[in-house]
């Protein structure tokens, strides 16, 4: 029994590391799949879907087309001609098309970013680059600045966790090819 007991003790002794890490393993795990769930919380929260899933009518008005989502404007997607007059300083200053994908004002024409994790969308990007981008309202935190309507100033205000979360969120969600058009400047500006 002496040697039975003893080796209990070394398989006890082996098996303490094993479980602790494992435990470690499974912490960790779900710790990411809690990120990733508050960065989806914090997308639906912050509309996210609003401007960045092409939308389909249904009888109670415009809706996320949930086999696009967060993939942006459609590339196939032409913007159709602002009227004349439309936007003024004591008129309208901005207006969407029916998908909400497409904002034209005083910038230019806007189009919502593919938000998704595919080469035409967030693929390239790393988490620094996004938080940069968000803190800055430029393009990787250094080129063309984010055109309206997007809040980048109100996101701005998230802490570093959230803007991490928000990308995980992101980089987990289904990749839909779908490359954007860059804006365009305001009508008559060259």
């Amino acid at each position: 029994m002496r040697y039975g007991n003893a080796l209990l003790a070394l398989v006890g002794v082996l098996a303490v590391p094993c479980l602790s890490s494992c435990g470690r393993e499974a912490a960790a795990a779900q710790t990411g799949a809690d990120v990733v769930k508050r960065g989806a919380y914090l997308a639906a929260y912050g509309g996210c879907n609003d401007c960045h899933t092409p939308k389909i009518m249904t009888p109670q008005g415009p809706a996320p087309d949930t086999t696009r989502t967060l993939s942006g404007h459609p590339a196939a997607m032409t913007a159709p001609p602002v009227p004349g007059g439309l936007l003024s300083p004591t008129g309208w200053m901005a207006a969407t098309t029916g998908d909400q994908t497409t904002w034209v004002g005083p910038w230019g024409v806007s189009f919502a970013a593919n938000l998704t994790p595919d080469s035409t969308g967030l693929a390239v990007w790393t988490e620094q680059a996004f938080i940069a981008t968000m803190r800055t309202g430029k393009h990787f935190g250094i080129g063309r600045p984010l055109l309206p309507p997007m809040p980048w100033y109100a996101i701005a205000g998230l802490t570093d966790d959230d803007l991490k979360a928000l990308f995980a969120y992101l980089r987990s969600i289904k990749p839909v090819h779908n490359e954007v058009p860059g804006p365009l400047p305001p009508p008559g500006a060259h």
